[in-house]
């Protein structure tokens, strides 16, 4: 595809180009895919840290719970407030919220994160098809190549 986006007729690109064609569209895949695997990640944890939400009841104060300090070292500690919660906002920033603020963070979060996903996915798709179509030039044209040695070979 040309840069103006102007449509350019695979047939009449040399092999090396179609190959530095398709390689840069391996790449373009490539990043997006990473990128919807990071949305999905992302997504996930949205939806987890809503659920954990809902599970705040009043019947949790004073319950004994573990609370994490790293990802894998916990301290003892007990429910005070279950009404309110801190949430990561995101470097290093926290928002003390009410529960149904933090449910509606959360859910605002993992809609905006599922419509980034639904924009990138028809996009990835048609990366693919162009990857099988530069790919299926490609096999065409050296065809051909060889199609067109092999007469000379027999004549020699």
């Amino acid at each position: 595809m040309a840069p103006s986006g102007q449509q350019v007729n695979l047939m009449s690109l040399p092999l090396p180009q179609l190959n530095v064609l398709k390689e840069q569209v391996d790449q373009e895949i490539e990043v997006m895919q990473n990128t919807l695997q990071q949305l999905k990640v992302a997504q996930n944890k949205f939806m987890e840290s809503k659920a954990c939400v809902e599970k705040v009841t009043s019947e949790n104060e004073g319950k004994d719970i573990l609370v994490p300090l790293t990802a894998s070292l916990y301290v003892p500690g007990q429910m005070k407030d279950v009404n309110n919660v801190l949430i990561d906002i995101g470097t290093g920033y926290y928002a003390e919220k009410t529960l149904p603020e933090a449910k509606q963070y959360f859910q605002r979060k993992v809609d905006f994160v599922t419509k980034q996903m639904e924009r990138v996915q028809p996009v990835l798709i048609e990366k693919s098809k162009m990857r099988q179509v530069v790919s299926e030039v490609m096999s065409l044209k050296i065809q051909a190549q060889l199609s067109q040695q092999q007469p000379g070979a027999a004549k020699a």
